[in-house]
């Protein structure tokens, strides 16, 4: 997640009619919450995820683009992974400055026409391990492989781990997120939606451990970083509805929507921008980032610092919407 020309707090009508309108869609949304925990057929866990978690971190190169043949070592545990569950497993390759580049893409449900993109970036920012971001967005596509063997699937389902999201590729077609979104638009690939899966693993609940972009959205949403956010854009799509209905009544974890026009700042830090500027209905789950997580970009963003717990309920969630999205 790149976090280059930030949204600064604003004055102005225009701020004040969004900060209502996110009020609105939050009371409206929370009246249909359930609270009725549904169980897992295959629960994430946690034994497995710090494994994953522990082997994409301890690498004894950062996982940054100049460090090539880090990525491919972590490139080649991705695929080897899920080839264990999928239907099939296999490379999407690319070259950048003379250097071949690799997304790598678990399918299930290859029965069916019409797919659904979960993906998230394995790639670090800098010099730093790069724990919350993104080790826990590819975890999260490990254990859900694990997690989808062997389910009835209504879709298709990818697991896309992509390369090269991080600057100084972040918002150029260079990343490993637009040459797979440009891939099924150019081939015209039948395509439900899209979740990207940035940051999941970090949470505080201290008082005023959570920042917004928007000041007024601490009345909304409060100010502890106890929740995982669906992050979405006005007119989303049917499938971002859908799974995010299928995600908040799951309550796996404490979730909130966070729904804003997509033209404000911050709302598409991540992998699903190309999704969206190719037309498709996506949208992102996170912990909110550095709007919470100060270890963002940092070399203190380790293994230690994540709620592993909390995570495997997120994935849960996931794995729940998934399974049942008519």
């Amino acid at each position: 997640m790149n976090s280059k020309n930030l949204i600064k707090p604003a004055m102005g009508k225009i701020i004040l009619c969004v900060g209502f309108l996110f009020i609105a869609v939050f009371f409206l949304t929370s009246l249909k919450n359930n609270k009725t925990v549904q169980k897992s057929p295959v629960p994430a866990d946690s034994i497995l995820i710090k494994k994953h978690l522990t082997v994409l971190t301890k690498t004894p190169q950062f996982r940054n683009y100049k460090n090539i043949d880090q990525l491919n070592a972590v490139a080649a545990y991705i695929h080897q992974n899920m080839n264990v569950y999928s239907d099939s497993t296999r490379e999407q390759t690319y070259s950048v400055d003379g250097k071949i580049y690799k997304n790598i893409i678990g399918s299930f449900g290859t029965e069916h026409k019409k797919r659904i993109i979960i993906g998230a970036h394995y790639d670090v920012c800098g010099e730093q391990e790069g724990a919350d971001d993104n080790a826990t967005g590819v975890t999260a596509l490990l254990e859900l492989a694990r997690m989808l063997k062997g389910q009835k699937l209504n879709y298709r389902i990818d697991l896309v781990a992509y390369t090269l999201e991080e600057p100084p590729y972040f918002r150029t077609e260079n990343m490993g997120s637009y040459i797979h979104a440009k891939y099924l638009k150019d081939n015209n690939i039948d395509v439900y939606g899209m979740a990207s899966i940035e940051m999941i693993g970090y949470f505080n609940d201290d008082k005023d451990s959570q920042d917004y972009p928007l000041g007024i959205l601490s009345w909304v949403y409060g100010n502890k970083g106890d929740y995982i956010t669906l992050v979405k854009k006005f007119g989303a799509g049917k499938f971002v509805k859908a799974f995010s209905t299928n995600f908040k009544e799951s309550n796996q974890i404490k979730t909130e929507t966070f729904t804003a026009p997509k033209f404000l700042k911050g709302i598409d830090f991540s992998d699903h921008l190309n999704y969206w500027n190719f037309g498709y209905s996506a949208m992102m789950i996170t912990d909110t980032s550095f709007f919470r997580n100060k270890n963002y970009h940092e070399p203190t963003d380790t293994l230690e610092t994540l709620d592993l717990k909390r995570m495997a309920h997120v994935i849960d969630g996931i794995f729940m919407s998934l399974i049942n999205l008519k």
